[in-house]
């Protein structure tokens, strides 16, 4: 867990370093390809990988037939659906194993990566969900103006 700390305080040292005051101080969005529908996304293929895939040993081919989950442009509400639908199933799948691990010592394996806790992938899925909710804040203020919880 103390890792997980440090690596988010030399993330955030790192993101800012070697700018100019006025850089650091500015507070626009730049367009981008991110958007709070490709978070849920993303966050639906990082589920699936990290408790189907390395937890429980499935296979467990991606969710979305693009090269980057993050890739909405022309997003109709069915895409939504599939989106919601397919995030709320890899959940629902990862809060199953959870209660039947008998401990947070279980060890799946991660392709080319080797051994790890499910302990670690529960903290690793914090980090992950932490640093797209700091993302999703920023789009959504962009969007709406709304703030906070």
């Amino acid at each position: 867990m103390i890792a997980f700390l440090q690596w988010h305080r030399e993330t955030l040292e790192l993101k800012c370093a070697d700018l100019k005051p006025e850089q650091l101080g500015e507070r626009a969005v730049r367009r981008s390809g991110l958007s709070l529908l490709g978070l849920v996304r993303h966050a639906a293929e990082t589920e699936r990988f990290w408790f189907r895939r390395v937890m429980a040993g499935e296979e467990a081919p991606p969710l979305f037939d693009v090269p980057n989950a993050f890739d909405v442009t022309g997003a109709d509400a069915a895409t939504v659906d599939q989106a919601w639908d397919a995030w709320r199933a890899e959940v629902a799948f990862a809060n199953k194993f959870v209660e039947a691990a008998p401990d947070l010592d279980v060890v799946g394996d991660e392709p080319g990566e080797g051994p790890v806790s499910l302990r670690w992938v529960l903290m690793h899925l914090l980090e992950e969900y932490a640093r797209h909710n700091g993302h999703a804040d920023l789009l959504r203020e962009q969007l709406d103006g709304a703030v906070g919880l």
